[in-house]
């Protein structure tokens, strides 16, 4: 009984001290799996832009980490993405944290067949959205489309 006890402490303590490492490994091979990374924008010729477009880019570090950098011309910024899952209709769920807002931000992205990408939602972690059923909030307009840049 003794031998058996220790051996599911064992077993318990291995699993704890590798949990949060599997965990980072889910994250990348998510983003990675779906097929994220990479630059995206709605224009790839265009230099970016806050007002025509940005130029988006999501990337694995040598540490693990997946990040989401930002390019607006006028300004850049880097913030990690803490979560990301795929749901039954294929939409990924992703998490971001932006240290200068002081707050996560989750979207929904869909991979169309063709390999272009669409936000669908877009919303703060009190639920305020920005994107809603592929639609800006403010205006009704549709998202535009972003194609792989690299």
């Amino acid at each position: 009984m003794t031998r058996c006890l220790g051996r599911w402490i064992a077993a318990a303590m291995l699993w704890a001290a590798t949990a949060p490492t599997a965990g980072a490994e889910t994250l990348a091979t998510t983003v990675e799996q779906w097929g994220l990374l990479g630059s995206w924008a709605v224009d790839c010729a265009a230099k970016p832009d806050r007002d025509k477009g940005a130029l988006l880019t999501y990337e694995i570090h040598r540490d693990g980490r997946v990040m989401y950098r930002r390019n607006f011309g006028d300004a850049k910024d880097e913030n990690e993405v803490v979560s990301a899952t795929v749901n039954a209709e294929g939409l990924l769920n992703v998490m971001v944290y932006f240290p200068s807002l002081h707050q996560a931000r989750e979207f929904g992205l869909l991979l169309a067949k063709d390999g272009r990408l669409r936000a669908i939602y877009n919303r703060s972690e009190r639920g305020e959205y920005t994107i809603r059923d592929g639609k800006f909030v403010a205006t009704g307009a549709p998202t535009p489309v972003q194609q792989r840049c690299d």
